[in-house]
């Protein structure tokens, strides 16, 4: 790891530290900032376009957080100095764009699916979404206990869930770090916690895309890690670093 945390990165880790803190001290006033600062789906009416950006700062719980610091602590200080802030600072909330991005184009093809089932079987689509607005405490704003829709229960409950579950993380643009230093620094060593053992980068990485790949397709009951997000980072981050690595001079330029 990093002794020295150059300036983006330090600024990274503080702002993520501050808004989790601050996720937990405010919540007892009456203020979600989950709700308020993580990224809903585009067609939601709980969506704010500012939410782009800020879901990267929100974590939903201590390991969350824990595991991206420490991997924006070590890859992000390396990646940042060999790139400089500027482009650093570019690279990092490009990143994460690209995985909210990634993430709701998946997440459209689904909701479209259940908007047009729903819609056959006469479900009240727009009732639907009328009532999946939340206030900034985090609860629903209308009353939904004599709430009923025509339609597949199964259904209904799937796209309500879409509407009114915020995306929050910068795994996104951890993830776009983790690529970027494997193609930056391919035979730096990386020591393993499961199994104990270094792993050069360039085989690591891969390895960890193929994995993050396959559980998003499988798309397992009770898995609410936005895998597609973390696929969405990678992708951008492979895309820049190939770009900039065209010419060595541009990509160490100040």
């Amino acid at each position: 790891m990093q002794r020295y945390i150059p300036p983006i990165t330090k600024t990274l880790l503080i702002v993520n530290v501050l808004l989790f803190a601050a996720t937990y001290l405010i919540k007892s006033l009456g203020v979600n900032l989950e709700v308020v600062l993580g990224a809903f789906f585009p067609g939601s009416p709980n969506f704010q376009f500012y939410q782009v950006i800020t879901h990267m700062f929100m974590h939903g719980g201590f390991a969350h957080i824990l595991f991206n610091m420490i991997a924006l602590w070590s890859f992000g200080s390396a990646i940042e100095m060999t790139l400089g802030p500027k482009k650093y600072a570019i690279f990092y909330f490009v990143c994460g764009i690209g995985a909210y991005v990634l993430f709701n184009v998946v997440n459209y093809i689904q909701v479209d699916s259940l908007i047009n089932s729903l819609v056959a079987q006469g479900t009240d689509i727009e009732q639907l979404f009328h009532l999946s607005k939340l206030g900034i405490n985090g609860n629903l704003i209308n009353d939904t206990t004599n709430a009923t829709f025509r339609g597949n229960p199964e259904e209904v409950k799937e796209l309500f869930g879409y509407l009114i579950t915020p995306m929050v993380g910068a795994s996104g643009a951890i993830y776009g770090l983790l690529v970027a230093f494997a193609m930056l620094y391919p035979d730096a060593k990386i020591m393993m916690l499961i199994p104990p053992i270094p792993i050069k980068a360039k085989y690591l990485m891969p390895f960890l895309i193929i994995v993050e790949f396959f559980l998003g397709v499988r798309d397992s009951q009770g898995d609410n890690v936005a895998h597609f997000a973390h696929l969405g980072g990678a992708v951008i981050a492979f895309i820049l670093i190939k770009i900039w690595t065209k010419n060595r001079f541009r990509i160490n330029r100040r």
